[in-house]
């Protein structure tokens, strides 16, 4: 099978390696569509990255006990590789296991881990069944697409009566746009990229304010109905000045909640101020409740012209490099591999 790698500074190609096998409660998974993340990170340092991708769209092709699976079958693929038994997989929070499967010692190597490929090995319960008449491309939204800024809104219970700001417009946060105003929520974004600024007003964003302007708290402070702030605010950059904006931002009594990782760098914050006396509640939200599943796949399905307009290219797996290329160009939203 192929699959994609790096192999130096902004350099990326297509190898062929021997395909997976199904073991136990690991099934092998055709994908049909594997959505781009973090990945070009390692490509523009050019870490050397042979197992690449996180999530993914496919069809089961070999099992090998019978269980909750058949072939044919076609599932969306969940990040990590959760132990499944501890209180944290059991309660549905399975991204924050502790104690994660060692896929190269259950398997004899890492290959099969990777979903930028032709096939991949999964565990049983990571896969989620796609409705009938959804396609591969918008069912591989339930991921890193809509998924991260979903679990957020969800936590903070976002609604109607809300202004939400997202900080940081690339693929989270347009995605963040997209979640926010199907609650009926109110939108500011904040980004200095005109592409992706228009791009957040095409899917439902009231405003977007560039960062780097002088007065960029202020205009957004004028764009709430008293002037106070918003309810709640969703950083999607991993920025720490945006990590600050958000918390500024943020009325008493508000959420902010962080969803861009944002490596070793520190973020200020003041506990007098923006915790007791302005009351914030401060939240990290890297996914979704596995529970709720069923909901974001009904997002999903109430919001097929949006994610067309989300999914913003489409590239062959041997085109990677042209994939990659587009992706640190930053003129794009979701794109999308098809091995």
């Amino acid at each position: 099978m192929r699959k994609a790698t790096i192999t130096g500074v902004r350099q990326g190609g297509v190898v062929e390696i021997p395909a997976p096998q199904a073991k136990a409660d690991w099934v092998v998974v055709k994908v049909h569509t594997a959505p781009m993340c973090t990945e070009y990170k390692a490509f523009l340092t050019g870490a050397p990255s042979q197992q690449l991708g996180h999530e993914a769209a496919g069809e089961v092709v070999e099992v090998t006990q019978p269980g909750r699976w058949q072939v044919g079958d076609r599932v969306v693929v969940m990040p990590q590789n959760p132990c499944g038994v501890c209180s944290l997989c059991l309660a549905g929070e399975y991204i924050h296991c502790q104690d994660v499967a060692d896929f190269a010692a259950i398997h004899g190597s890492r290959e099969g881990s990777a979903t930028m490929a032709e096939y991949l090995l999964k565990q049983e319960r990571q896969l989620v069944p796609i409705p009938d008449g959804m396609s591969y491309d918008h069912a591989s939204m339930a991921c890193c697409g809509l998924g991260p800024t979903f679990g957020a809104l969800e936590r903070v219970g976002a609604g109607v009566l809300d202004t939400v700001l997202i900080t940081g417009l690339g693929p989270v946060g347009l995605g963040g746009v997209i979640n926010a105003t199907f609650r009926g929520a109110r939108v500011i974004g904040v980004e200095s990229n005109p592409w992706r600024a228009q791009k957040a007003r095409k899917l439902g964003a009231e405003a977007v304010v560039d960062p780097s302007a002088d007065d960029a708290l202020a205009q957004i402070l004028a764009l709430t109905a008293d002037g106070r702030g918003v309810e709640h605010s969703l950083d999607c950059s991993g920025v720490s000045a945006a990590h600050r904006l958000c918390i500024d931002a943020a009325r008493r009594k508000g959420t902010v909640s962080f969803v861009g990782e944002s490596g070793r760098t520190p973020t200020e914050l003041f506990i007098s101020d923006d915790m007791i006396r302005k009351g914030l509640t401060l939240r990290g939200s890297w996914h979704y409740n596995l529970s709720l599943t069923p909901k974001i796949l009904r997002v999903i399905a109430a919001n097929t012209d949006k994610l067309d307009r989300l999914i913003s290219h489409r590239f062959a797996l041997e085109d990677v490099q042209s994939a990659w290329e587009t992706q640190v160009g930053g003129e794009c939203a979701k794109i999308l591999l098809k091995p």
